[in-house]
């Protein structure tokens, strides 16, 4: 490469990197495994106590295909279950509403009412196995439902584990599944933590994300700046609520990207642990519990190509390397075929095996943190920590997050980055293997999809079932205490919604029973 060369980020890279590279004092900026400020790990030995979790992602249509699913992947050796929502039911709509038209299962699983919620959960052992539910402005019904099927199936609460994303900013900056204004949403995500805490503990009650960030065109830096000025957005908002930071803190997790420069992600996983357990503990006085950073981690579903899509799968191996070197407590890996239709069962199943290959074969298990010490990784890591403070600042100079986000600043930062990307590689500044170079002019291959007309009027049909068979005067009596309860400003409105869910109410019906008091955002 001839002239200047830097990383993604806009970070310059040196030709060579040597010991006056590296953090004046080392020792401090690294210290060990599992203890402040975690730059090595946030467990003293990470993988050689076990793996990180594998956990594949699906969402198909209906509940019984997505059931289907989660078995051959369990079958393969997957350690945790990862569901992905359709588009009404993230935006609290039920499949037979107008506004559904068309929408129904095609980017994830359609969820309308607990019944659904027990086909998607059928015969898998909620006692054993976490889950992670990716979805935001219906978060708390989703986790209402999620514990109403573990109750009728005479699992306790406090045995449950897994997570639910519900970090609403976020959408406001670059996915928009929301349906609440921000001020109670953000007072719904504090009564998650409240509930969570008390009733289940081994619940993450957020994922704060990055990846969505990162997927909307953010740089590595941005996505770190961006997704700390939303989680301190959280903690300020608990602690107005009333609730202890260490009582919440230490189950506050998140969600990063993974793209294809190695050595940036790893600097940005190291990074990113170092700097939030340093804003928590100046800041709150946080306990190493609530200071210690817990990420999930997706490879980057923008990183994929349409052309060529077997490159794939080179692309994801490299981001599980740089995933697992980094650090990461679990792990998405997307299939091959993901830019051109879900996944197929074949591809889902190579990207598991991807991260088994990772993590029995490589060695990157076989010691803790394997890349400290590399000049250049150490440099990079004190650089992305460096400018992500610097963005922080600039954000908090503005208000803070949810004040930056309402005078747009986060999403022109990321449009802008977005851009200089996208003019990068139509100039072949920034190579894409079978798009701008190495080219073959062969057509992407067509993957069959589902029949979504006959689909969607199934489930349809499932809603309609569910709402007459149900005792009517209880769903009625349900909502009418969330609304009277909402209408008041009763701040715990958990155990209400789990009446709701286990009255049969669906999620769009408890959907317009807050929008009714709190409006819906636009």
């Amino acid at each position: 490469m001839a002239g200047d060369v830097v990383s993604p980020s806009g970070i310059p890279i040196a030709a060579v990197y040597g010991p006056a590279d590296g953090a004046a004092d080392p020792a401090s900026a690294l210290g060990q495994p599992g203890q402040f400020p975690f730059t090595r790990g946030v467990q003293p030995t990470m993988y050689r106590g076990r793996l990180w979790t594998m956990r594949q992602y699906a969402g198909f249509g209906t509940a019984a295909e997505t059931n289907r699913r989660f078995k051959l992947l369990l079958d393969a050796g997957q350690t945790g279950l990862s569901v992905a929502f359709d588009l009404p039911t993230q935006m609290g709509i039920d499949s037979d509403s107008p506004r559904a038209l068309g929408e129904v299962g095609r980017v994830g699983v359609a969820i309308d009412t607990v019944e659904d919620m027990h086909a998607l959960l059928a015969d898998l052992p909620l006692e054993k196995v976490s889950t992670s539910m990716t979805i935001n402005a219906t978060a708390s019904t989703l986790l209402a439902m999620y514990i109403v099927v573990a109750e009728e199936r005479g699992i306790a609460r406090k045995a449950l584990s897994g997570t639910i994303q519900n970090d609403i900013l976020k959408e406001y900056v670059a996915r928009g599944t929301y349906v609440y204004p921000p001020a109670p949403s953000l007072a719904l995500i504090a009564e998650t933590f409240r509930f969570c805490a008390a009733e289940v503990p081994q619940f993450n009650p957020i994922s704060i994300s990055g990846y969505h960030m990162r997927e909307a065109g953010a740089t590595a830096v941005q996505e770190v700046a961006f997704t700390f000025a939303n989680a301190l957005a959280y903690v300020q908002t608990a602690r107005d609520a009333g609730l202890a930071v260490d009582d919440f803190a230490p189950r506050l997790s998140f969600f990063f990207a993974c793209h294809n420069d190695l050595f940036e992600e790893v600097a940005k996983f190291r990074a990113a642990r170092r700097l939030w357990a340093r804003l928590m503990r100046d800041r709150y006085g946080a306990s190493d519990a609530s200071c210690r950073m817990r990420f999930h981690t997706q490879t980057g579903g923008v990183t994929l190509t349409a052309q060529q899509p077997l490159n794939n799968v080179v692309r994801v191996a490299v981001q599980t390397l740089a995933a697992t070197l980094g650090g990461t407590q679990s792990l998405h890996t997307n299939g091959y075929d993901e830019a051109l239709a879900l996944p197929t069962a074949e591809a889902a199943t190579l990207a598991l095996r991807t991260q088994q290959i990772v993590g029995h074969e490589s060695g990157v298990a076989q010691t803790v943190d394997p890349l400290a010490g590399s000049y250049y990784v150490e440099a990079l890591t004190d650089e992305v920590e460096r400018r992500a403070v610097e963005l922080m600042a600039h954000v908090e100079s503005l208000g803070g997050a949810a004040s930056a986000i309402e005078a747009g600043f986060m999403q022109e930062e990321i449009a802008k980055s977005a851009y200089a990307y996208q003019l990068a590689v139509e100039s072949g500044q920034s190579v894409v293997v079978g798009v701008n170079k190495f080219g073959d002019g062969a057509p992407p291959p067509v993957i069959p999809t589902p029949d979504y007309t006959q689909l969607e009027a199934e489930q349809k049909g499932r809603v309609t079932a569910v709402k007459a068979k149900r005792d009517g005067a209880a769903a009625t009596a349900a909502l009418r205490a969330l609304e009277q309860a909402t209408r008041a400003g009763t701040l715990m409105l958990m155990p209400l919604i789990v009446d709701a869910v286990r009255a049969r109410c669906s999620v769009g019906e408890i959907s317009d029973a807050l929008e009714s008091v709190w409006g819906r955002y636009k």
